[in-house]
């Protein structure tokens, strides 16, 4: 691999990250407070590949020069595996991964093992209230319910199975990328969406005191009472 090469891969997998992050693509991986992180990337990749390929194209033209000699009578082509880094820039754009849904639901423990022991403002206004998933479940375990008591509340989030087959609600909670995802997962009572795993919902309701342990990391899971529900179309920003 040359350096003019190198310069195309590099331009390929900038253009790639920029792809991804100008569309809701980056979405998939990493929170969407990182956009400006990889427009930035993109742009300096795209940039120094163009460089490096006006640089190569100036030393060809040189009458003296060969294509693959540096000037000095040095070969710069480098090692073949360097090609392998296209792999990464080719997925990103022709391949749309799925987000992570209901298997890691059912192999990651439940989001709220840690004890957030604040005092949690009043709900939203508004009839349904509309709530994150971890919002609701940390008003339910470490607030008691205390907030969530007479008011309506709204969630949305795919289904997945209970360990006894249940369906429950769930998203997947990012505290950079979807390397370190972990579920928060709500129990479901009442009129509980009868749906395929990873089919996503909006369900309005109630909250209810009622908690289980999760099985993976004994964090609590806490319940929640549906009147009605809803399919709807995954989100595209799926990631809490």
């Amino acid at each position: 691999m040359n350096r003019a090469s190198q310069a195309m891969v590099m331009l390929f997998l900038g253009g790639a990250i920029l792809r991804a992050s100008i569309t809701d693509l980056y979405l998939r991986y990493v929170k969407q407070g990182l956009r400006p992180f990889l427009i930035a990337a993109g742009t300096l990749l795209v940039i120094a590949a163009i460089v490096a390929l006006l640089q190569e194209l100036r030393h060809l033209n040189r009458p003296e020069a060969k294509p693959d000699d540096d000037g000095h009578g040095h070969g710069r082509s480098g090692p073949g595996v360097g090609w392998l880094l296209l792999a990464p820039a080719l997925t990103l754009l022709f391949v749309v991964p799925p987000a992570l849904g209901a298997d890691t639901v059912s192999r990651a423990g439940s989001a709220l093992a840690d004890n957030r022991d604040v005092a949690y403002p009043p709900l939203p206004p508004g009839d349904p209230a509309d709530l994150a998933l971890l919002d609701y479940g940390y008003r339910a375990v470490y607030d008691h319910g205390r907030t969530l008591q007479d008011r309506r509340i709204q969630l949305t989030g795919f289904i997945a199975p209970e360990p006894d087959g249940q369906p429950m609600l769930a998203r997947i909670v990012l505290s950079c990328c979807a390397a370190d995802g972990v579920p928060i997962k709500i129990g479901l009572r009442g009129q509980v969406p009868q749906a395929p795993a990873n089919t996503w919902v909006r369900a309005t309701g109630r909250w209810i005191p009622h908690t289980v342990k999760d099985p993976v990391n004994d964090a609590d899971v806490p319940y929640f009472e549906v009147s009605t529900w809803e399919k709807i179309s995954a989100p595209a920003e799926p990631y809490e």
